[in-house]
């Protein structure tokens, strides 16, 4: 090999080196041999006779190689530059340091995701946006804050959708709740967690005058098949009622909807979004394993039944404060990280916000 190329051996070296490092620590292999299991249960036909079930391992699969294949796609990437650099070809030397640039620059992008190393955080993830303190001008706040939502998985190359909302009475929301397909949705929207505050003049207020409202954002991770959480059934309490607002006939006029009660903590969850019964009790499910999941996380319990009454997030401080008069600032009241372009961070520009928590929460 001519000498002039052994520094860029090294480099790109160096580079394969750090990615089999990731491989290992993102359990990248591992992730490949559930992808091969799903794909071969989504090629039987018979697995459409459940089409809930098979909706859920079509989710659980996207999410997977939505982390999987772009390490993949670098590895193979950094081992033909390696192959060609040893056959010594000193002419493409320019272009082989463009192309290992390139690279490494990919890599940097990659490597937040080594950040990622919760029990949870791979999973996808579910919002449960509530409206608090502050009467309209809150439902209002809270609709804002489930487009910001919105915009940001949108801008993130991920999946969106509202499984349930309740509309106020004169604007915004009462509630809503959001599922969020991706990779690493939970590890990122960790940091959105908590109480969001916002001050500005009301729309709503014949006099302008400023208005301090309030929501919760719950960030639940999605729990979707039912061996990963073990729930005793009599500790349930559910309930069957007839579905109200817009929806068509079905929906009004059939017991669909559903209200799942776990005894122990207290938590309940009612859904009427979907139009069969079974439909929303498996929604109703699969988020209250969710909570249950992230109550766990939160008392540090062992098990289930080790859990004390209690929500997975509640009313204490805001973890953020939305200031759009008498100037713009979004900050967060943890990391102290802050953004003066309030209404980008309001259309989903909230990587600041994300990335950092978690390099907060790496240096603890």
């Amino acid at each position: 090999m001519v000498l002039i190329m052994q520094p860029l051996l090294k480099r790109i070296k160096n580079l394969a080196s750090q990615i089999d490092e990731a491989f290992l620590r993102l359990e990248i292999v591992q992730k490949k041999a559930i992808i091969e299991k799903l794909e071969a249960e989504l090629a039987k036909s018979e697995i459409w006779n459940n089409p809930i079930s098979a909706q859920e391992k079509s989710k659980q699969l996207a999410a997977l190689n939505a982390i999987v294949d772009p390490w993949v796609t670098l590895r193979a990437q950094v081992n033909d530059i390696v192959e060609l650099i040893e056959m010594g070809d000193s002419s493409m030397e320019k272009e082989f340091e463009q192309q290992i640039t390139a690279l490494e620059n990919e890599f940097a992008i990659r490597r937040k995701e080594l950040l990622f190393h919760g029990k949870y955080d791979d999973h996808n993830a579910i919002l449960r946006l509530s409206a608090g303190v502050g009467g309209t001008d809150a439902q209002d706040w809270t609709e804002m804050l489930e487009r910001m939502y919105l915009r940001w998985a949108e801008r993130s190359g991920m999946k969106a959708s509202i499984i349930e909302r309740s509309s106020g009475e004169e604007a915004g929301i009462k509630s809503s709740v959001i599922e969020v397909v991706g990779a690493y949705v939970y590890g990122k929207l960790q940091s959105e967690n908590g109480v969001h505050r916002l001050v500005r003049l009301s729309p709503f207020n014949s006099d302008n005058l400023r208005q301090t409202s309030f929501a919760l954002v719950e960030v639940l991770p999605q729990i979707d098949s039912p061996d990963e959480v073990q729930i005793d059934d009599k500790d349930l309490k559910i309930d069957v009622y007839r579905a109200g607002g817009h929806g068509g006939q079905s929906v009004n006029t059939t017991d669909s909807a559903v209200r799942v009660t776990h005894l122990p903590t207290g938590i309940v969850v009612a859904i009427q979004n979907e139009r069969s019964q079974l439909q929303n009790r498996e929604m109703a499910m699969k988020i209250l394993r969710s909570k249950l999941t992230q109550l766990q996380l939160m008392q540090h319990a062992a098990s289930i039944t080790d859990l004390q009454a209690g929500e997975s997030a509640n009313w204490g401080s805001q973890i953020r404060n939305y200031v759009l008069h008498p100037y713009t600032m979004v900050k967060d009241t943890r990391t102290k990280y802050e953004e003066h372009d309030a209404q980008s961070v309001l259309d989903g520009k909230i990587d600041g916000f994300i990335e950092s928590y978690l390099e907060r929460n790496q240096s603890e």
